[in-house]
């Protein structure tokens, strides 16, 4: 038996027995991390794929690759078991034989984006983030992340592409909905619980390893636009609160997170080069490998080398300031920077190309390369890279992890605003002419008899989205940004209807709202962070206690917005409802 087969020997000794024997591809294959998907009946992804990526088997073979990110919801988990065999048989019988990772984006809440979320399918489903924050109990976000973990694990997800422990201090980024708010005590100590849930006191075989993002912070974007696209690229500190963002970051590196994930980002108004993240030595070498001593992966986020096609989008590289670079020079800036693995992208020929002229050594190659072996030792992917079927069946969705999401669902929604008495008390009482929108037929049944027409109601439920600006283009539409506010037309509406019969607004935040009008006109306003319709209405009734609190402020105006600094919590001046906000009870 070779020695980096021997389960005995130290994960260092296995490493640099390995490491002797990889070829430069092999080596140039593991520092790449692309998006792969699951066709029906569990078959590897071919060719003809939705993301115009490598086929499964072309990219394990012949590029030597073994690091990808499950992308899409799965339903049928005797599916995913025969995918992760057939996957990894095809490792196995390549070269040295390195077992793949899976990694994923989070797929445990509600997700409204399908670039930086997968739905729940046949996992249990929790609020998202936000709703985890608005808890604001450690305790219960570490049952969370162990639960994620152990359906993970049985799933074959070795790598979860999160948590995202940016601070929400401009009100307008479209990503806010996976943070935890915009308090860095409150995120310091829940991602410290996150990661503890994800990966156990140390990494090994039972661990799900914490992708943690964005470093330093992905939060203070230029009105509040996103570094996906070229018009928001820029990262700003006009409050001079840079530290600020660092602070949960500092906390993820004390709890012992495995890997870190850069933005996109270009800062702007700092001492850092006005680079993108991951192209930045200032950042990711003299800041995060230096200063804060830490020594573990560092994956690029998605698609920083190669222009690509997203959903039907045409999407250029995210190489902010590097735009002028070729392929080539991007990597070798990347990896010049600090990085270990490129996400989203399949060009292991140009670290080949740049070590053999001369551009990097192959010395830092296997820097990189380290790291990423120890992981897969410390995972036990050598040991054990097959998945039980009945494990897997009897762990993902299992009733008790699915009952726990509910009652998180239940629990996070915060009750804002609250009638005394009248129909709009709550709990409901019974025989109520009720008029609803957008609650599905079974669930609004259990509220009284349902009205097609509010002037013959006694009381109407009205559940809302956030308002934003929509986009266009496949990919882009999915980013909530731009206006907190409703569009007049629809803010009137739902105004009148307050005017016309005593209305419970339950709103959906994926980021802040502007709604003062809405708050004052309503008999109740509760909002909520991703929680099915049934739960809803178990608060209503009384059958469920809502005991969620704000995790940020809700702000009065755009003009408020607009003045406050895009890096600075709590800046927007007379917001209508407080972090911490919430009747409880």
């Amino acid at each position: 038996m070779r020695p980096y087969r021997d389960p005995d020997l130290s994960v260092e000794d296995r490493v640099e027995d390995l490491l002797g024997r990889l070829t430069l591809q092999d080596k140039a294959g593991l520092m790449f991390h692309d998006i792969t998907t699951m066709p029906p009946g569990g078959e590897l992804m071919g060719p003809d794929n939705p993301f115009g990526r490598p086929a499964s088997e072309h990219a394990i073979r012949e590029l030597r690759m073994n690091h990808f990110n499950l992308a899409g919801s799965v339903s049928d988990v005797r599916d995913l078991v025969a995918w992760n065999r057939r996957l990894q048989e095809v490792a196995l019988d390549t070269g040295p034989g390195i077992p793949v990772t899976i990694s994923s984006d989070p797929r445990h809440a509600f997700s409204n984006n399908p670039g930086t979320e997968s739905t729940a399918g046949a996992f249990s489903q929790w609020p998202q983030s936000l709703g985890l924050a608005a808890l604001n109990d450690p305790d219960l976000v570490e049952r969370f992340a162990d639960i994620s973990r152990q359906e993970y694990v049985a799933a074959g997800l070795r790598v979860a592409l999160h948590p995202q422990i940016d601070l929400a201090t401009e009100p307008r980024w479209a990503r806010i909905g996976m943070t935890f708010g915009e308090d860095a005590d409150l995120t310091s100590r829940l991602v410290t619980a996150y990661i503890r849930g994800l990966q156990g006191t140390e990494l090994g075989p039972e661990s799900v390893a914490a992708m943690t993002k964005h470093f330093p912070g992905g939060g203070p974007q230029l009105d509040g636009e996103d570094p996906h696209f070229d018009y928001g690229r820029e990262q700003v500190y006009p409050g001079g609160r840079r530290e600020y963002h660092l602070e949960p970051f500092r906390a993820a590196i004390a709890a012992g997170t495995s890997q870190m994930m850069p933005y996109y980002g270009l800062p702007l108004g700092t001492d850092w080069e006005e680079i993108a993240f991951a192209f930045n030595h200032d950042v990711i070498t003299t800041l995060l490998r230096e200063e804060l001593g830490y020594q573990g992966i560092v994956c690029t986020d998605w698609g920083l080398i190669s222009d690509s096609v997203i959903m039907g989008q045409p999407m250029p590289a995210r190489a902010w300031g590097a735009e002028h670079l070729s392929e080539l020079d991007r990597v070798v800036t990347i990896i010049e920077a600090g990085c270990d693995q490129f996400g989203g992208e399949s060009r292991p020929e140009l670290v080949v190309e740049a070590v053999r002229s001369g551009r990097i050594s192959e010395q830092r190659v296997d820097q990189s390369v380290r790291r990423l072996l120890a992981e897969k030792f410390r995972l036990g992917l050598f040991d054990a890279p097959f998945l039980d079927v009945d494990h897997a069946l009897a762990t993902v969705g299992r009733d008790d992890f699915v009952a726990a999401g509910e009652d998180a669902q239940r629990a996070a929604i915060v009750r804002l605003t609250a009638a005394d008495d009248g129909p709009a008390a709550l709990p409901l009482r019974e025989g109520l002419n009720v008029y609803v929108e957008n609650i599905g037929e079974e669930a609004a049944a259990r509220l009284g008899t349902i009205v097609d027409d509010p002037s013959q109601a006694e009381l109407a439920v009205v559940r809302l989205d956030a308002p934003f600006d929509p986009r266009p283009g496949g990919f882009e539409a999915f980013f909530h940004a731009g206006s907190l506010e409703f569009p007049p037309e629809e803010r009137d509406r739902i105004v009148a209807l307050c005017r016309q019969v005593p209305t419970i607004v339950v709103l959906f935040l994926d980021r802040p709202a502007i709604v003062p009008e809405i708050a004052q006109e309503a008999a109740a306003l509760l909002v909520e962070f991703g929680a099915r319709d049934d739960a809803v209405v178990d608060v209503l009734l009384g059958t469920a206690t809502a005991r969620g609190r704000l995790p940020f402020d809700l702000p009065s105006s755009t003009e408020h917005v607009e003045q406050s600094h895009s890096d600075a919590p709590f800046d927007t001046a007379d917001p209508v409802f407080r972090f911490g906000d919430g009747i409880l009870g």
